[in-house]
C-alpha cells in the first residue's frame, strides 16, 4: 500500500508540473545541429538571446514561430568575406544574413574602419 500511495503521489507531481514555457518558442521546424547528423523534426526554445532547449518540447512560449516547411541551424562563419564595400555601401548585410551568415571575418588586405567620410566616398569611388 505504501507502494501505491508513493507512485500515486508522483503522479500527482508530474501532472501538476506546467508545460515549459520560453520567451520564443520555434514549432514544426527541421533541425540541424551542425553536428553533420541527419535533422530532427522538433521544436527550439529560447530564453532572452539563448537557445535553452531543442526536442520535443510541449511547451508554450510568449511568441510562437510556425517553421513548418522551414530548416532551422546554427549561424554560419563566413572565414574570408569579401563584403566590406557591399557593407560600406548598405550595413545592413542583407545577401549574408538572408544565407545564415552570422559572423564574417574580414580584413584581408587593407581594413574597413573607422573612416571619415572622405575616406569612405573615396573607397566606394575606388570599388566602382
Amino acid at each position: 500500500m505504501k507502494h501505491i500511495s508513493y507512485l500515486l503521489g508522483l503522479s500527482v507531481f508530474f501532472s501538476c508540473q506546467s508545460a515549459p514555457s520560453f520567451d520564443v518558442l520555434i514549432t514544426n521546424a527541421t533541425i540541424y545541429d551542425g553536428s553533420g547528423n541527419a535533422p530532427i523534426a522538433g521544436e527550439i526554445g529560447i530564453h532572452a538571446d539563448t537557445v535553452a532547449a531543442i526536442g520535443n518540447l510541449e511547451a508554450t512560449g510568449k511568441v510562437i514561430i510556425d517553421a513548418h516547411g522551414m530548416a532551422a541551424a546554427p549561424g554560419f562563419i563566413n572565414m574570408l568575406s569579401w563584403a566590406n564595400v557591399a557593407l560600406l555601401e548598405d550595413g545592413r548585410s542583407q545577401s549574408d544574413i538572408r544565407q545564415g551568415v552570422t559572423l564574417e571575418v574580414m580584413g584581408e588586405g587593407s581594413s574597413m574602419g573607422p573612416l571619415s567620410e572622405e575616406m569612405k566616398t573615396e573607397m566606394l569611388e575606388e570599388a566602382r
